[in-house]
């Protein structure tokens, strides 16, 4: 593990899964410390405030004594050279998920030479969910529990206008 090295991992979250869990507890083995980095989401409409989204990352995290949960808007790169980062964690699902991520790699290198990107895939019985899916499936009325922490179920049905 790379003791002293801080990654972060960004993104909306909006909600948190348990393949995004997984790619931190991948992450908290091979660095020292963990900002996830929750964004303001102002490019997309999000289900979730922010301080919602916060909340449930915390939550999610709170197992990991060397993740920290801080929320971002502006330039990702402000966020991790400010904070003194070496490297951004980025999930990838599939191949498809790779094309952008690639893209975003080269740019975010562009910008923060100093920054590696490392990719991260979450288990195989992660690989298929995204936050999109489980929201949609949730306002549908389906079953998200197999992708979701029992927490963020209770909020995200809570949300929707579900209750079991």
């Amino acid at each position: 593990m790379a003791q002293n090295v801080l990654a972060v991992y960004p993104g909306t979250f909006d909600p948190i899964t348990l393949g995004h869990e997984d790619v931190v507890r991948r992450a908290t083995q091979l660095f020292g410390r963990v900002i996830v980095a929750v964004a303001a989401g102002h490019h997309k409409k999000t289900l979730f405030s922010l301080d919602e989204r916060i909340a449930m990352v915390r939550e999610a995290v709170a197992a990991y004594p060397q993740v920290q949960v801080e929320s971002f808007s502006g330039l990702l790169r402000d966020f991790v050279v400010e904070r003194g980062g070496k490297a951004m964690v980025r999930g990838l699902r599939a191949v498809t998920d790779f094309d952008y991520e690639f893209q975003l790699a080269g740019m975010n290198r562009s910008l923060m030479p100093e920054v590696e990107t490392v990719f991260l895939t979450p288990s195989d019985r992660f690989q298929f969910i995204s936050s999109t899916f489980v929201r949609e499936i949730a306002s549908l009325g389906g079953e998200v529990d197999k992708f979701v922490s029992p927490p963020v179920l209770a909020r995200l049905k809570a949300k929707v206008g579900r209750a079991d």
